[in-house]
Parts: C-alpha cells; structure tokens; sequence
C-alpha cells in the first residue's frame, strides 16, 4: 500500500467515522472513470465491506460526447470487478440553461438523487478534492458572492459526503496508478472556455508563482473557517426569524421594527430564508432594498422581486406569493 493509497482510504475512514454508518447500510460513489472518482471509488471498496456496508455506484453519462458511452461501460466493469454491486448508469439530456457546466451539473445531480432515492442510499460519496475546493472559493470570490459561496464545499450536505476534501488531485491520480486502475481523463476538464479551468490552469498556478506555495490548502482553510461561522449565522437566523415571522396561507408578516433592531447579518438572513420560503430566490441586491422597507422607511411602493411581492403595510412588513407556502416553513 502507498502513501496515496493510503491517504485515500483513511479520508474514506474518516468521513465514516464523523457521520455514522452502520452494518448494511448502503453507500454509493458518484464514478466519472476520472482519477478523483476512481481513487474515491478503490478507497470505499477497500473501507466500506470492512464496516460491513453495500456499496453500489452511479455514473452519469452527460451524452456530450459521443466517447461517453464507451467510458461508461468501462467504468462500470471496473467498478463490478471492484464489489460494487449495483452499478447503475444513468444518461441524461443536458439542457442549456445558465451554461453547460452549470445544466450538466443540474442534470447530474438530479439523476444521482433519483438513483440514490430509489435504492436508499445512506451516504452518495463525491470525489472533489482540496483543489477543488480551493478552485470553489477563488470562484465564489470573483463572483462577489459572500460568506456562503466562500465557505465551499461541506463535507456533508444532505446524503452527498465528500470524504477527500483534505486530499490534493495529485494524490488521487498517484492513488490511481499506484492501484493500477484505468482512468479517463475527460478532454473538458482542460478546455479554457469554462471558468473552472481557467481557475485551475491560469489562476491558481500564478498565484502560487507570485505569493508562494500552499495557495490551494490555505483557501480550503479559509472556506472551513468561513463555513463555521456561517452556520452559526445561519441558526441565529432562522430563531430570529421564527420567533418573528408569522405566516398566513400565501403570505409572511413580522413587524418591521423588530426586524430592523436585528444586527444586518442576522436580519438580512432572515429576509432571504423568508422569501426562500415564498419559493423565491433572492439575490443580495433584492436583500437590501427590503431592508430599505424596514431601516429606510419614507413611504416606497411595493417591491416586487423574483417569485415575490414584499411591501410596509403600517408598522409591518408583508411577504406575499401566489404560491402556497412550504410544509413546516414556520
């Protein structure tokens, strides 16, 4: 066993160490046939029946390319020679909505959820590494997105578990030809017309020339840092705003001037799970003008934003949609 290869496998431990699995349960990996998936792939095949788990897989045929279905059915024998048992592939049709990394991600985990969904799956394991991570941050930065596109990648999020987020991509390839496993190394993964490329071939390469090694690990840092803090904002958040808002068949009500006491990071929270919960999707440009309805009060006509209306009816603040509000939203 190799360094590599053993970093890998304890990362897997790890993961299954902080979020408990027990005997039978069963854990999928999401397998492109690429050297992070893989690598993922060999580590759950070697931890997993150790702890007495079922391991299947889900690989996703994207049909962008027409090498794709070969690559699948490889990947797949490769996977039925690891144990893994079922190995479902699933081809999706890739829209154009928001670009092609953006649809083909949207489809991907779509189809994941329905396989994962239909079988029960405990844990979907996914192979992003440290790099990717740190490509995830510098990218939420130049987007301005805030301390929530900044923290990253969770380690877990809903069933999904990313076991190697310690673990750099040179690893997962040495891991690969250590293990001798057959690897596909997809052609768009070098194609500089996608923004994450361009992070990883161009960016991040000058920014270790320039400032010095370790780049890539102290941005994971800081996106682990960030993400602690976040959730706590998060929970004071959504006890604020369930202590303040009241809901009606269609509509949210809160008094304006107890929302307006509340410290911004708090209170703009609340503004956006409330229009969350509408069905709505707000950006922080539409935070704010709400917030202009509770901190900077001089008569404004409603405000109507994606999916919602909000308006100062006296001395409260109204939230209203023509949809039904979501099962237990307050």
């Amino acid at each position: 066993m190799t360094p590599s290869v053993a970093d890998v496998r304890r990362a897997v431990r790890e993961s299954f160490e902080r979020h408990e699995v027990v005997s039978n349960d069963l854990v999928l990996v999401a397998c492109s046939g690429g050297p992070d998936s893989m690598a993922l792939a060999a580590g759950l095949a070697f931890e997993g029946p150790k702890l007495g788990l079922r391991i299947g897989a889900v690989i996703v045929d994207h049909g962008i390319q027409e090498i794709t279905a070969t690559v699948s059915q490889e990947t797949r024998v490769q996977l039925e020679t690891l144990g893994f048992d079922p190995v479902r592939i699933v081809r999706v049709a890739v829209g154009s909505e928001g670009g092609l990394e953006a649809a083909a991600r949207s489809a991907r985990y779509e189809a994941i959820d329905e396989v994962a969904a239909e079988l029960d799956a405990k844990y979907v394991l996914l192979g992003h590494t440290r790099d990717d991570q740190a490509e995830t941050v510098l990218l939420g930065l130049a987007r301005g997105s805030g301390a929530r596109s900044l923290s990253g990648m969770a380690e877990l999020t809903g069933r999904y578990l990313r076991p190697m987020l310690g673990i750099t991509r040179e690893t997962t390839v040495q891991a690969c030809q250590d293990g001798d496993l057959k690897v596909w190394l997809d052609p768009h993964n070098t194609e500089e017309r996608f923004a994450r490329v361009r992070v990883r071939e161009r960016v991040l390469p000058l920014l270790e020339e320039q400032l010095g090694p370790g780049i890539a690990e102290a941005l994971a840092r800081t996106a682990d840092q960030l993400r602690e803090d976040d959730e706590v904002l998060d929970q004071l958040a959504e006890h604020a705003y369930h202590q303040l808002v009241k809901a009606g068949p269609t509509s949210l009500t809160a008094e304006a001037k107890a929302l307006a006491e509340l410290q911004p990071a708090i209170r703009y929270r609340v503004i956006r799970l409330a229009g969350t919960t509408l069905g709505g999707h707000l950006h922080r440009s539409h935070v704010l003008e709400i917030d202009r309805l509770l901190t900077n009060w001089h008569g404004q006509k409603p405000l109507a934003v994606p999916s919602i209306r909000v308006e100062r009816i006296g001395e409260n603040i109204v939230f209203k949609s023509a949809k039904t509000l979501k099962p237990g939203a307050c």
